[in-house]
């Protein structure tokens, strides 16, 4: 019988930086019947659902959920707080922070880039230069990646509040919590961001499809004055129907069990267990890499990512090639490398449903693939990484 390669044994390994591994319960429960949006049960998990996301967003602010990606948490932030025209200082740390700066301009949007060399965070003391320098206020916000998914490389989100806070300016604060929350620390309230976005498929352990937007007060009060005309992203007819625990759309609603599950699951491990977790199995990935003599492309160790580790390989080699020998052999999937990245690196997720046995054999399959594609690297990042995982 010909051999059929249609069918490989075992689980698949998706090792990508999100979507992330989603949990069997949670599985279970987005495979329940659809319920009635409108009906009298709904606005009990609506208001479950908020009461947990707020302390993982650590806020008492509102938070608002809607049907889409994190591209579409970045537009809803902006056309409510802004208007055509208004400036805004952003920063270059890697791919997507150059896809959220597109999409201001397309919205008429003036950005004030920083340029960045994909390697290293958002640097503060430049954050107090630009807007100390702006005597007039003409910047109405300061956009930051927390964490830049193409990179693995994160900013220091409170040391920018700081330099704005030090400015004196009154800009609003926005970030992209996309691939930190429920990864790396994260504290909207104690870190005056004003509007914190995220989405369902990396920490939160779901499907694509759901987007967040955690909103200050100061917030809330621009959308008052914002000039954009839009009606999807609305978020006054979004706070008039979540106080009732309804929502002014068809909502995703097998999603929305989901996370209600996803997030109990988090509470019921302990967000600072969850935290330090995603620490834990980022510095084994790391002390793997190291040990191969490959180079992470974050270059600042203050800035490493919980998330994500960005492997860059040697000048010559096909990172994309690498990753495709190990999709085939071992039916695991490595990210790609985004932009001007694409071929020269590969990234490994540590992110969200993931154990230590799990990341044992992520890094075997990359070490075994590092053999087969001939690219060249010491042996013994596993050994690295698991006399790390049994000590710590």
């Amino acid at each position: 019988m010909t051999k059929s390669k249609s069918f490989q044994a075992g689980r698949h390994f998706l090792q990508i930086p999100g979507p992330s591994n989603v949990p069997e319960s949670v599985l279970l429960a987005m495979a329940q019947a659809t319920i009635d949006h409108r009906g009298p049960e709904f606005p009990a998990l609506t208001f479950r659902i908020l009461e947990k996301l707020a302390a993982v967003f650590n806020t008492t602010s509102s938070i608002f959920i809607y049907p889409a990606s994190g591209t579409g948490g970045w537009e809803s932030a902006l056309l409510n707080t802004l208007s055509p025209g208004d400036k805004v200082l952003a920063f270059e740390t890697g791919h997507f922070s150059t896809l959220w700066k597109i999409l201001a301009e397309k919205l008429g949007l003036e950005l004030l880039w920083v340029p960045g060399d994909w390697r290293h965070g958002i640097d503060a003391a430049v954050v107090a230069e630009r807007l100390a320098a702006d005597k007039d206020a003409t910047i109405k916000a300061v956009l930051a990646v927390h964490t830049e998914t193409s990179t693995g490389t994160t900013s220091n989100i409170k040391a920018i509040r700081d330099a704005i806070n030090a400015a004196g300016h009154p800009a609003l604060f926005l970030v992209d919590a996309v691939s930190s929350l429920a990864c790396s620390e994260f504290r909207h309230d104690d870190w005056g961001v004003d509007v914190s976005i995220s989405a369902s498929q990396k920490g939160l352990m779901l499907p694509p499809g759901l987007c967040f937007n955690a909103v200050s007060a100061k917030a809330l009060a621009h959308a008052k004055s914002s000039t954009f005309q839009h009606s999807y992203w609305d978020w006054d007819t979004m706070l008039e129907h979540n106080k009732r625990g309804y929502f002014p759309y068809t909502p995703g609603t097998n999603l929305l069990v989901g996370l209600d599950q996803a997030l109990s699951l988090l509470h019921a491990e302990g967000m600072d267990q969850v935290i330090a977790r995603h620490a834990r199995l980022a510095q084994a990935t790391r002390l793997a890499v190291a040990a191969w003599g490959l180079e992470n492309i974050c270059l600042n160790p203050d800035e490493y990512s919980n998330s994500t580790t960005a492997v860059l390989v040697p000048a010559g080699q096909d990172a994309d090639n690498l990753r495709q020998i190990i999709l085939e052999r071992f039916n695991m999937s490595l990210g790609t490398g985004l932009g001007k990245l694409q071929g020269k690196i590969f990234r490994i997720g540590h992110i969200g449903d993931l154990n230590d046995l799990m990341l044992a054999g992520t890094l075997s399959g990359v070490e075994m693939g590092l053999s087969l594609a001939n690219i060249p690297h010491r042996k013994g990042g596993v050994d690295a990484a698991l006399s790390y995982l049994a000590s710590s």
